[in-house]
């Protein structure tokens, strides 16, 4: 065996991210402040959702934030993406709500005083009332109505944020809404998609534009998407080949494409693994279950590998920060080994050559998770459902220790797959620092 393969696979040292990587986890406003009544999403769930599947009050952290923000501290947490809700501060067209505006700012020095790097989403999924009942982002007034709102709430906050996400995954609010057809104003049109698309393509141009105005010197402006890994199940199908190409081109470079020159970096959100078997005339998406692989409460496939698929793919000069990635299991042990295991990936990616800057594990807190409701839970911290309690899982502690190394210990790094071993020594390991925390 050659010296230096001999080496790396004895080597037993800490396995290493670059200096000034951002560790944190990610939030949405919707899914965690609650009490959202001015938007689209509230309105549908009184109408179409039963209880257990409406947000409610959510985990209160529109009250809570403080709570939560020293909870990041405590973790060792260096930087967090959150967003804002587009319809507390413009709940009526052009009237903008001085209280909630100061609010915001609250929220966001409150991350700073606590030495936190902010990430803020300008949109994440839902919309005001009014700007849905005049067709949301099919009519072609919504970029205006966007960049409005956006050049009266940014001057108020800018100061406090470090970097900005124009849009959420505006590839899946097209497919839930058009293709799902399980979210707020749900439908079959095909060419409602391509309004959508093309609109919400002018709004990220818009507001890059804008915001490099406001901010020449910095603040990096981009997009966080839904990145999926495609593979074929027959490596020498050329109709199951040219299946994953095509859905790769559409499902995660079209926006890319669309927008190109308007990124300072690539803002990725990895979830799925998608296998494409050309079984019938039309290939198709072979589920999880035939595949007998682990998955996580969703029945969504856990495959560590995709993510350096991924994130090779989209290697071409621009940073790249993991901007969501996460399992929504009850059982920690799991979430364990997927920390682990993922960012083992990452690191990998990042040895080959590949500018990773950042990694959001999603989430922070059990959320509200959009139409599914509450049920499956993401969280570092268990919120309990009754008192709205935290309770820090020993997950969340897991990733302290890799962020306090840096990197992935060789202790941690050996216990992928031994769930057994690995619960029993992590249980005394972080005994210590949940010590610390507290």
């Amino acid at each position: 065996m050659p010296q230096s393969l001999h080496d790396e696979h004895h080597d037993h040292q800490t396995l290493k991210f670059p200096d000034g990587f951002l560790w944190g986890s990610a939030t949405s406003a919707h899914q965690v402040e609650g009490n959202n009544k001015n938007n689209d999403w509230w309105e549908w769930e009184q109408n179409h959702q039963p209880p257990h599947l409406r947000s409610g009050q959510a985990c209160d952290q529109y009250n809570r934030y403080a709570e939560d923000f020293d909870l990041i501290k405590n973790l060792n947490h260096n930087a967090h993406r959150l967003s804002i809700e587009w319809s507390r501060i413009e709940p009526k067209e052009g009237e903008f709500d001085p209280l909630e505006i100061e609010h915001y700012k609250k929220v966001l020095k409150a991350l700073k005083d606590r030495g936190i790097t902010v990430m803020l989403t300008l949109w994440h999924v839902t919309l005001p009332k009014w700007v849905a009942d005049r067709g949301g982002w099919e009519n072609g007034k919504t970029p205006a109505y966007f960049e409005r709102f956006i050049r009266k709430i940014v001057p108020e906050i800018g100061e406090y944020v470090d970097l900005w996400i124009t849009l959420n995954e505006p590839g899946v609010y097209i497919y839930e809404t058009y293709i799902a057809r399980v979210w707020p104003h749900s439908k079959k049109s095909w060419f409602g998609q391509v309004k959508t698309f093309l609109n919400l393509t002018s709004a990220h141009k818009r507001v890059y534009k804008y915001l490099h105005s406001l901010f020449p010197a910095g603040k990096p402006v981009g997009i966080a998407n839904n990145i999926l890994s495609f593979e074929s199940y027959h490596k020498h199908s050329i109709k199951e080949q040219l299946a994953v190409f095509f859905s790769d081109l559409f499902s995660n470079h079209l926006f890319y494409f669309a927008t190109r020159g308007t990124h300072d970096f690539l803002g990725i959100n990895y979830y799925f693994h998608i296998r494409i078997k050309g079984d019938g005339l039309i290939p198709h998406a072979q589920g999880v279950i035939q595949q007998l692989h682990d998955a996580s409460d969703l029945g969504w496939e856990l495959f560590p590998e995709g993510i350096f698929e991924v994130l090779t793919d989209f290697a071409d000069g621009l940073p790249i920060y993991i901007t969501e990635c996460g399992i929504a299991s009850t059982n920690d042990d799991r979430r364990n080994r997927f920390l682990i295991a993922y960012l083992q990936e990452v690191a990998r990616a990042i040895k080959s050559g590949v500018n990773v800057r950042g990694f959001f594990y999603w989430s922070l807190i059990d959320n509200f998770e959009w139409h599914m409701g509450f049920e499956f839970r993401f969280g570092l911290i268990e919120i309990k459902s009754q008192t709205l309690e935290r309770r820090i899982r020993p997950s969340a502690l897991v990733y302290t220790d890799i962020i306090q190394h840096n990197g992935i210990p060789h202790s941690l790094l050996r216990f992928i797959g031994h769930t057994v071993q690995a619960g029993e020594v992590l249980e005394k390991r972080y005994k210590e620092i949940e010590k610390e925390i507290k």
